[in-house]
């Protein structure tokens, strides 16, 4: 299973770097153009699969790993928080969902900026 996840994550990792740089080449330098347009491609196809393998399509569990946290999940992680909200919303947990939403977009930003500052300050 590891083997399978690990070549749909190359694959995605591949797709991801392709995908964001002709954005940036189409739409220029001087935003994120590149991430937005693979979260935004990335959500939309995870909506797309995990709809499809729920009601119309049997696969197997490899080929669904493959898919989901293989392919997808290299190709944006933002596709597999937006699944985790849309599970949320679904329950009807909707202080949940938009707690993990606030929560991972200003912890992970957050944490980005720690780790950027405990580098900075380590002596060199």
């Amino acid at each position: 299973m590891l083997l399978i996840i690990a070549l749909g994550g190359g694959l995605g990792a591949a797709s991801r770097y392709l995908v964001a740089g002709q954005a940036l080449r189409l739409l220029g330098t001087n935003f994120p153009w590149g991430t937005l347009s693979v979260n935004i491609i990335g959500s939309f196809v995870m909506g797309v699969v995990v709809e499809l393998l729920a009601l119309r399509i049997s696969v197997t569990p490899e080929v669904r790993a493959f898919l989901i946290i293989g392919l997808l999940g290299g190709f944006t992680t933002f596709s597999a928080f937006s699944l985790d909200i849309s599970v949320l919303t679904e329950r009807d947990q909707l202080g949940l969902a938009a707690l993990y939403a606030m929560a991972s977009v200003c912890l992970s930003v957050g944490g980005l900026f720690v780790g950027l500052a405990l580098i900075r300050h380590l002596p060199s």
